[in-house]
């Protein structure tokens, strides 16, 4: 029986033994490599030709999403599958629209990953349970909030481009310095941001920012 080709793509090595040690165990499913960052895994794939991919998202070089989106233009007989401690939607979305054929947390069970893997090699889709969950929670947000005004929109260009800058993790000093501005008027807008949004922490700017395709990963 023709064994299921494993190329495992984490910025951390420890992740990856792990994993490679746990896929050992599986018949049917060998590992063929490691890469620790997306551009490093497109050299890999072009060596190993491998049948799934396992892509974690925020990695130094070139993220996973970066690398799913190159992946799947150049080797689309190449299966991606995301796994990530990640399991909100507006990691869930963009990862799958890029070309993911599915979404594993590193919460997940051992079975999970494994039937993943399958599902991916077959030409399936998986999503782990709680990536689901956030899926349907999304949705079921937007219904809620159906017909009410987008707040992104009311924010000004200004506004828009001081948001970007915060959630690629700029410091008011440096964003002054691009903007040409005072430090205190940074503050002024992100403070004007906060008000608008109803956003309160740098986390949830980031995600709002990621959501609204502002940064990707």
């Amino acid at each position: 029986m023709k064994k299921i080709k494993v190329l495992i793509v984490d910025d951390h090595t420890l992740v990856r033994a792990g994993i490679r040690s746990l896929l050992a165990l599986v018949e049917g499913i060998e590992v063929v490599g490691e890469a620790s960052d997306g551009k490093e895994a497109l050299v890999k794939v072009r060596q190993l030709v491998p049948d799934v991919v396992l892509m974690d998202l925020a990695m130094p070089v070139m993220g996973g999403l970066e690398a799913t989106r190159r992946l799947r233009k150049e080797f689309p007989g190449v299966k991606v599958l995301a796994l990530t401690q990640y399991d909100d939607s507006e990691y869930v979305i963009p990862i799958i629209e890029a070309g993911a054929r599915g979404f594993v947390t590193k919460m997940s069970a051992f079975s999970e990953l494994a039937a993943a893997i399958q599902a991916a090699y077959q030409g399936d889709s998986y999503l782990s349970s709680s990536a689901a969950t956030a899926l349907v929670e999304d949705i079921q947000q937007k219904i809620a909030t159906d017909g009410e005004q987008d707040p992104y929109q009311q924010l000004t260009d200004r506004e828009r481009e001081v948001l970007k800058l915060v959630a690629e993790g700029h410091t008011t000093r440096e964003i002054a310095e691009m903007l040409v501005v005072s430090p205190k008027t940074v503050e002024w807008y992100k403070s004007s941001l906060n008000n608008k949004l109803n956003i309160h922490s740098r986390t949830d700017l980031i995600k709002f920012a990621i959501r609204k395709r502002v940064i990707t990963l």
